[in-house]
């Protein structure tokens, strides 16, 4: 997962709200299955995927023996329980890393950089002259708005006959973007550096989304603004050096399981991210989502729950690549099966370690990018949850950018639960939640540290009795998410062009 939350300050220390006039979604006692789903079932599929990892070079990726692994304990998991379990195989481009990539300052001599590799970078060793973009905003605006690179005429022609590398900063178009418009100008090479707001000032990496032939590396905002005004003054010639594979048809899957019992006319799709990035085991992002949506399934079927709607499991592959098999899942139903989906739940972290208790902001009335009708019914289903429990929640950007994104763009409501990645823990966030305000949420986010030993159980336990209630409130509803009190959902949100996670 590489979302990037933009919180919403919270001062007070409980966040109550009332009942919103539109919400018609019932009240369900689900303390059964909240006290059935515990911490300690949960870490204990945490440790089956931490060994799993250990196993298989210290990864989970999909395209990885240690995903296939992964896929079989859930599929085993889940028919133990008693589901009828599919799998569901589908190529996608496969990217690792080689070796960690150089950025060396040549000319004036300096020190190195510390740098990050974009997914499907191309391989290369470049030495040239630094050509920072036309219009990359320096000082930076107050909110993330630069577009940067992201028409071809932001870069300036690159030299015919010497190597050139073009500096572009962090905006409001995807890394692709930018990287295909410096590739169409002639540039050799690219750096893309961070906008420059608050939890936009980190070291920066993400994903082109697909294969490019140029090296392509990050910087923080600190020593790509510094590099900017040292270009801008005068020539500036630095090396950099990437060594990457991919393979374009690798294979993956998903896996699905339904509750036997349910209208089939009605399914809640309840879902979590199986793989991890390359670089690391993935306990965190997205292991404790998956062991929460496995916990939930087995505990589910041992408290034999017969559902009016009907509940689909669903632990998705490739979307450290792109969120691609949840894209690949909803794009391939038959439209009659797509009908049938009437939300989606997405759990993208659920035990960072600096943690926030992020709820996904549905009706965009916080943060402003709103779900289909019913996301914001969904997201009153875990603030009203949360303010029974007196417990604060913030608002995260519905975005798109995680596993739920396909479905929003089908018209589906969505919603779910975030404990945070890198972004930095506000001061006004540290008072409501504890932890320690300026450190990221999970300082081991797509590290290989990202392992047993970074989860926090008290996250754990707050978020996993918010997930279960949400599943099953949803589960048992006879009056929907909609003012109405129907159970009828629309799809045909339309014309939303949703960029891969970690692609801005």
């Amino acid at each position: 997962m590489r979302i990037i939350a933009i919180p919403l300050v919270v001062t007070a220390l409980v966040v109550t709200l009332a009942p919103q006039a539109a919400s018609a979604v019932d009240q369900v006692n689900t303390k059964k299955l909240r006290d059935a789903v515990t911490v300690s079932g949960i870490l204990g599929h945490e440790r089956v995927l931490q060994r799993i990892a250990d196993q298989n070079d210290g990864t989970r990726a999909s395209g990885t023996p240690g995903f296939a692994a992964s896929a079989d304990y859930v599929k085993q998991t889940l028919k133990k329980a008693g589901y009828r379990v599919t799998e569901q195989p589908f190529t996608f481009p496969f990217f690792k890393e080689l070796a960690d990539p150089q950025l060396s300052r040549v000319s004036p001599a300096g020190d190195d950089y510390e740098t990050a590799i974009f997914d499907f970078s191309g391989s290369g060793d470049v030495t040239g002259k630094v050509v920072p973009a036309l219009d990359n905003v320096l000082p930076p605006a107050e909110t993330p708005s630069s577009s940067a690179g992201c028409e071809p005429e932001d870069f300036t022609p690159a030299s015919a006959t010497e190597p050139e590398i073009a500096l572009v900063q962090r905006g409001t178009c995807t890394f692709a973007v930018k990287t295909a418009n410096a590739e169409a100008a002639g540039y050799d090479a690219v750096i893309i550096f961070n906008e420059g707001q608050e939890g936009r000032q980190e070291l920066l990496d993400g994903t082109l989304g697909g294969p490019t032939d140029l090296p392509v590396v990050g910087l923080s905002f600190a020593d790509g603004s510094a590099l900017d005004a040292a270009a801008s003054a005068g020539d500036v010639v630095l090396h950099v050096v990437t060594s990457t594979f991919t393979d374009p048809n690798a294979t993956t899957s998903n896996i699905i399981a339904d509750t036997p019992g349910g209208d089939p006319d009605r399914v809640i799709v309840v879902g979590a991210h199986l793989d991890s990035v390359v670089k690391g085991p993935g306990i965190n992002d997205d292991g404790s989502g998956v062991a929460l949506n496995l916990e939930i399934a087995v505990q589910f079927a041992k408290l034999k729950i017969k559902p009016r709607q009907k509940v689909r499991f669903a632990f998705w592959g490739a979307e450290e690549s792109g969120t691609l098999g949840s894209e690949h899942y909803v794009a391939t139903l038959p439209d009659a099966d797509l009908a049938r989906i009437y939300a989606n739940l997405n759990f993208d972290m659920i035990a960072s370690p600096n943690y926030v208790r992020f709820v996904y902001d549905g009706d965009g009335s916080s943060l402003g990018a709103e779900g289909p009708e019913g996301s914001g019914q969904i997201e009153q289903i875990f603030t009203d949850y949360f303010a029974t429990q007196n417990l604060a929640t913030d608002p995260t950007a519905f975005d798109g950018r995680s596993d739920y994104g396909a479905f929003i763009d089908a018209g589906i409501p969505a919603g779910g639960l975030f404990s945070g990645a890198e972004g930095a823990k506000t001061q006004a966030q540290a008072a409501t939640y504890g932890g320690t305000a300026g450190e990221a949420y999970d300082s081991c986010y797509h590290q290989a540290c990202d392992d047993i030993s970074n989860l926090n159980t008290k996250a754990i336990q707050e978020l996993g009795d918010g997930a279960a209630h949400a599943v099953l409130t949803l589960a048992l509803t006879r009056s929907g998410l909609y003012p109405d009190g129907s159970l009828h959902a629309t799809t045909g949100r339309g014309g939303t062009d949703v960029a891969p996670e970690g692609a801005f």
